[in-house]
């Protein structure tokens, strides 16, 4: 018989979601607002925005907070400046700007970090509309401008960069990305999209070609730009790149995005030039054969076959894409992992993949907003300003997070640009800083339930002499006897959108996984970038390390 509808009881069943991200700006201590032109934004320099460093400038063994900055179009050398963030702890910072000695004001826009010297302390790269800036890390806890006695400041519209050991000689070498030419005195007039009045560029404007420099081990550095082999392709649109050793020949590769223009893959020859082999590879388009506008890159073993795969960001209207590394070729993975029609309403940035949750496998995450203000679901089927799109890894699949309970950030809309991703607070699980075009640089705190286990693996390559110290290019794989799994990082540089994240390797490892506490421990095998490797035994979890040449040594532990 019916239940009378007075007697009916509803149990509300509530569950904790399995990642939490917690917006803890406001007791961060930083408060800046970066800047980008004046909205609403008329011509392509205002739309990029700036990038984000995580450098331990002070040598304490935590990350601080490097944010570039804008200016405006009628004066794009003095703008309100970059900053720099000490790290207290406890994700508390505070501004040392001053103290440090950067007085960076012109419109900059892309973050490296790096020994660019081999003294044992990271230095910052900027590039910048005009020319760039090499920061040198004097170790006193400030920084000396030695562009010029350097020999990277090049003049361009400079958006990506990355340091590599490109020429396999130990130090380390600057690949910097170039976009467009561009006169804020004389800006092009505007163009049409979907018919709609925009501002104009990339097409239509001259595509700026990019720069390769070789550091010579003095401090100094040398275009070899032409004598490498990379000017040999058409200059074009370029936004980001990744440096990362993604055919597995020991040697490092140079995968540029391109802006509506297929993608460059430079590999290492016999002869030790660079050779454009992205159409071949299957890495330059999507798999229609389709040039995409590639805007952030990120690297994973997602498919678990010991390679490294690659995931970029692209425009509305587009999907963004999965592209899995087979060996010898990559093959779309998109639409099989879930990640194909659900991204075309969104124009993408800063992705990165991380294992938010600690469960073993790794999740993705990119930030997302348009760059024509007249964007909008009726004109251009995307609107201006978009949410992130958050997606927990689960078996063969991503899927979609979208409870603002999990993360307030995905119950608003943004015009959110870059990201950086790391163990900020030291508890074992990955925080991110990420910062919004003309809006909030924002502190995010990981919050999510710990499932398991987790171990973050550093390089401190302590032979005398060593230039590279952080093993900027490395590959590093756990050892579980208890699991026949493959679970690979590689310490890549550059990818998310003109900033930099710290060669660090986070590992978080399933409930049980690892058998019963206290006794769990793993291997590691740690292929340095000159080949070498490492491979310490029964290393304890919960714990930062760094892997020496010969030993590892316990940084702190939960």
């Amino acid at each position: 018989m019916p239940v009378p509808t007075s007697m009916l009881v509803i149990l509300a069943v509530t569950q904790t979601p399995r990642i939490v991200l917690t917006d803890v700006t406001d007791a961060s201590g930083i408060a800046m607002t970066t800047i980008s032109g004046t909205r609403p934004h008329t011509q392509i320099l205002e739309v990029n925005g700036s990038g984000l460093g995580l450098i331990d400038y002070d040598g304490d063994d935590d990350l601080d907070l490097f944010v570039a900055n804008g200016a405006t179009l009628d004066d794009p050398e003095h703008g309100p400046g970059c900053r720099l963030y000490r790290n207290l702890g406890d994700l508390r910072f505070e501004d040392v700007t001053a103290a440090a000695g950067i007085d960076v004001h012109r419109w900059t826009m892309g973050v490296a970090v790096g020994d660019a010297d081999g003294d044992g302390r990271d230095d910052l790269y900027l590039t910048c509309f005009g020319p760039n800036i090499l920061l040198r890390n004097a170790g006193d806890g400030t920084f000396t401008d030695v562009t010029a006695a350097a020999g990277v400041g090049d003049p361009g519209w400079g958006t990506g960069c990355a340091f590599g050991d490109l020429d396999a000689d130990g130090d380390l070498d600057l690949y910097v990305v170039n976009y467009v030419a561009f006169d804020p005195t004389h800006p092009p007039p505007p163009a049409e999209f979907k018919g709609v009045t925009v501002l104009a560029g990339p097409k239509g404007l001259a595509a700026a070609p990019d720069v390769l420099y070789e550091n010579q081990g003095d401090g100094t550095f040398l275009d070899v730009s032409e004598s490498s082999g990379c000017r040999a392709v058409m200059p074009s649109f370029g936004l980001g790149v990744l440096i990362c050793d993604l055919d597995g020949n020991g040697t490092q590769d140079i995968l540029v995005g391109n802006d509506s223009q297929k993608n460059f893959l430079f590999e290492r020859q016999a002869d030790g030039r660079f050779k454009d082999v992205g159409l071949r590879r299957g890495i330059a388009t999507n798999m229609e054969g389709s040039e995409q506008a590639t805007m952030g890159i990120a690297v994973a073993d997602v498919d678990d076959n010991g390679r490294p795969d690659v995931f970029s960001t692209n425009f509305s209207s587009d999907t963004n894409t999965l592209l899995l590394n087979k060996g010898r070729f990559f093959d779309d993975g998109t639409s099989r992992f879930g990640l194909s029609m659900i991204s075309r309403p969104y124009l993408g940035w800063a992705c990165s993949f991380v294992d938010l949750d600690r469960d073993g496998d790794e999740d993705l995450i990119m930030f997302n907003g348009h760059v024509y203000p007249q964007a909008s679901r009726q004109t251009m089927d995307s609107e201006y300003e978009q949410p992130p799109l958050l997606f927990e890894r689960s078996g063969d699949r991503f899927e979609r997070i979208d409870d603002p309970d999990a993360f307030g950030m995905l119950g608003g809309a943004y015009r959110t640009r870059a990201a950086v991703w790391a163990d900020l607070d030291r508890d074992g699980d990955v925080d991110m800083i990420v910062s919004e075009i003309d809006g909030p640089v924002r502190v995010i705190r990981n919050d999510s339930p710990p499932q398991g286990p987790w171990l973050i693996v550093e390089l401190d390559d302590n032979r005398p002499g060593a230039r590279n110290r952080r093993g900027l290019g490395a590959r590093i794989e756990v050892d579980m006897p208890r699991s026949t799994r493959k679970r690979t990082r590689w310490l890549a540089t550059g990818g998310s959108f003109q900033s930099a994240n710290p060669p660090a390797a986070h590992f978080g490892f399933a409930a049980g996984e690892l058998g019963p506490a206290p006794e769990q421990t793993v291997g590691l095998t740690v292929t340095w970038p000159d080949g070498g490797a490492t491979k310490p035994t029964d290393v304890p979890v919960n714990r930062r390390i760094a892997v020496q040449r010969d030993a590892f040594r316990v940084i702190d532990a939960d």
